[in-house]
C-alpha cells in the first residue's frame, strides 16, 4: 500500500524547510533502496521501525525494507488559488490522489521572514482550507443533474453532489468535524472526482526552538489543538529547523542531538506515526533469509489483502498464513523457536491482521 501524504501550506510557513529535511532523507534511502522514485516534488522516507534492526540480525540478512511515505509538495498557497492566483493552483492535482493532507502552519516569530498572506496559525488554516474548498466547489459545480430515466446509481450519485456542495457552501469540509466517517458511496464519489475536502488532514505546528523547549509537547500539542478546534492526534508540533539539522546527520548523530535537547523523537518520526493513526493503518512484518520488510495495510485487513500488498495474485491464491507476534519471534530466537515451542499459528482467510505480526504467506499455484 502506498501511503501518499500531500503537504499544503501558505508562503514561507516553513514548508520548504520541512520538504529539504524529507528530501534529506529520501536520498539516504534512495542510496540503499532502488526502488525509490525521485520526482522534483516528490519526497519518499521510510516509517522508522526499530523492529527491523533485531529481525535482521535474527535471520541473517542484509537487506531491510522498511515502509514508505510518500509526501507530494504543493507551492506556497495563497489567497485566490483556487481561481488561478499565485502558482498554488498549478499544482492542486498533484495532491488529489494523496492519501491525506498536511496543512503547515507559522506557529514562530521571525522579522527576517516576511509574513505573506500568514497572520497566525488559526487564520493560515482558514485560508488554506477555504481554497480547498472552493477547488472542491468549482468540481461539484462542473457535474449534471442527471435527466429523464435515471438508474438507482445515478440518483444516489447526484444526490451526494448536492449534500457536499451544502457543505461546501457553509464553508465546511467535505469530511467536516460534525461526519464520523464517509460512507462507502461517499467515498467513492470523492475517490472519482478527486475531491480535496474529503481527505483525512495532519495539522503541522512549525514552531520556534525556544517555544518546542520551553514547554512540553503534550502541552503545545493540546494548545495548537483546541485553537485551531482540530483533534489532538492529528497535530504535529515541530520545529523544521531543528528538522533539517536533524536530517543532516546519521542515525547514531541524530539520536544524541535529539538527547541533548531533551526530545523522545523527531517531529518527522511523530508526522509519520500520526498519518498512520489518523488514516487508519498498521504495518505487518516479513523476515527470511532475503530480506525482513514491513508492509502497510489497513487496520482490520484480512490475511488473504494482506498477501494482496506483496503481489495481487496472493490475495486470490491465498491458502493459509504462518503468523507469529514480533515480540514471540525475538523471545524465541526466529521462525525455528516460534514453530518448537507453539508459538506458530496457522491462520485463515478470515485472520484479521494485527499490529506486529510476522507472516509467511503459504500461496496456491
Amino acid at each position: 500500500m502506498s501511503l501518499s501524504i500531500g503537504i499544503v501550506g501558505l508562503p514561507n510557513v516553513g514548508k520548504s524547510t520541512l520538504f529539504n529535511a524529507l528530501l534529506k532523507q529520501q536520498a539516504a534511502l534512495a542510496a540503499n533502496y532502488p526502488f525509490a522514485t525521485i520526482e522534483p516534488n516528490v519526497g519518499i522516507v521510510p516509517v522508522p521501525d526499530y523492529r527491523l534492526d533485531k529481525l535482521q540480525e535474527l535471520v541473517g540478512t542484509n537487506v531491510r525494507k522498511p515502509a514508505t511515505v510518500e509526501f507530494v509538495d504543493i507551492a506556497g498557497l495563497v489567497k485566490g488559488a483556487s481561481s488561478g492566483e499565485g502558482l498554488g493552483n498549478k499544482f492542486l492535482a498533484n495532491i488529489r490522489e494523496a492519501s491525506a493532507i498536511v496543512h503547515v502552519l507559522r506557529a514562530f516569530e521571525d522579522e527576517e521572514i516576511i509574513r505573506e498572506g500568514s497572520k497566525n496559525p488559526v487564520e493560515d488554516l482558514d485560508v488554506i482550507r477555504t481554497e480547498l474548498q472552493l477547488a472542491d466547489l468549482t468540481t461539484l459545480e462542473k457535474q449534471r443533474q442527471p435527466k429523464g430515466k435515471i438508474e438507482k446509481e445515478e440518483a444516489l450519485r447526484w444526490e451526494i453532489v448536492q449534500l457536499f456542495k451544502e457543505r461546501l457552501d457553509r464553508g465546511e469540509n467535505i469530511r467536516n468535524s460534525g461526519v464520523a466517517d464517509l460512507s462507502e458511496d461517499e467515498q467513492r464519489i470523492t475517490q472519482d472526482l478527486g475531491l480535496l475536502t474529503a481527505k483525512r488532514e495532519l495539522f503541522v505546528l512549525n514552531v520556534s526552538e525556544e517555544t518546542l523547549l520551553g514547554s512540553s509537547i503534550g502541552e503545545l500539542t493540546k494548545k495548537f489543538s483546541d485553537q485551531l478546534a482540530v483533534p489532538i492526534q492529528s497535530v504535529i508540533v515541530m520545529c523544521n529547523k531543528i528538522e533539517s539539522e536533524l536530517s543532516s546527520l546519521g542515525d547514531e548523530d541524530a539520536a544524541l542531538y535529539l538527547g541533548e535537547l531533551g526530545l523522545e523523537k523527531s517531529g518527522l518520526s511523530r508526522l509519520i506515526k500520526s498519518a498512520y493513526d489518523v488514516l487508519g493503518l498498521q504495518s505487518y512484518l516479513t523476515a527470511g533469509e532475503i530480506e525482513v520488510r514491513a508492509w502497510t495495510v489497513k487496520k482490520g485487513a484480512t490475511a488473504p489483502e494482506a498477501a494482496g500488498v506483496i503481489h495481487t495474485d496472493f490475495e486470490k491464491k491465498f491458502i493459509k498464513a504462518k503468523v507469529t507476534s514480533y515480540e514471540d519471534f525475538v523471545a524465541e530466537g526466529g521462525w525455528k523457536g516460534v514453530k518448537e515451542n507453539g508459538k506458530l499459528r496457522l491462520e485463515g482467510r478470515d485472520y484479521v491482521m494485527q499490529e506486529g505480526d510476522i507472516v509467511e504467506f503459504m500461496i496456491g499455484s
